[in-house]
């Protein structure tokens, strides 16, 4: 087995990029008795090293909720765009002039986007464009789903520069319109940590 990579006692952890992961690390973390620990998106740092025994048992238990410590800094660094785009989405919503994507994520990880935009690509076939988009649009479907804001409120919340490029790429993500879209009840939406 492969040692994941370890840093002054920090592991990376792949797929935790919400609260509600941070959380069931955490628990994973407390039941095992470990040290004192820092858990972040993407990373748990301990007091001390892990023996090889408590390694092998905290990846067992990672695993069995859709976790995995990561081995290698291309997939890290994947791990670290997905939690950036996550933090992105809030960034849009709550600034009135958000930082453009790249510098935002370039900031997050501290690598040159073109470097990330690269590896990005290579690791996952999708570009951070795209994975955004499909983020956003899940956020749309979030927000629809409230019933208390507009498609015009939205597209202003989302940074969208007008409805109809929503409407647009609402229709191109999820093959029908807003208006089909509400009107069909959907209520299926996926978690923006899973996409």
């Amino acid at each position: 087995m492969h040692q994941p990579l370890i840093r002054c006692m920090k592991l990376s952890v792949k797929n935790m990029v919400c609260p509600r992961c941070v959380e069931s690390v955490s628990d994973i973390l407390v039941g095992m008795d470990l040290p004192e620990a820092s858990v972040e998106l993407g990373y748990v740092e301990l007091d001390r090293k892990l023996t090889d025994t408590e390694l092998a048992i905290f990846g067992d238990r990672l695993q069995t909720k859709g976790f995995e410590l990561i081995f290698d800094r291309e997939t890290e660094l994947v791990n670290e765009v997905k939690s950036a785009l996550i933090k992105y989405i809030k960034h849009l919503e709550n600034s009135k002039n958000p930082d453009k994507l790249s510098i935002f994520v370039a900031g997050q990880t501290n690598y040159n986007y073109s470097y990330l935009s690269k590896v990005y690509s290579d690791q996952t076939g999708a570009t951070i464009e795209t994975h955004l988009i499909d983020m956003k649009i899940e956020r749309v479907k979030e927000l629809l789903s409230f019933r208390k804001w507009t498609l015009s409120e939205i597209a202003w919340k989302l940074k969208y520069s007008s409805v109809q490029y929503l409407s647009n790429q609402f229709k191109k993500v999820t093959g029908m319109t807003v208006t089909e879209y509400r009107k069909s009840g959907a209520t299926v939406r996926k978690s923006l940590d899973t996409i």
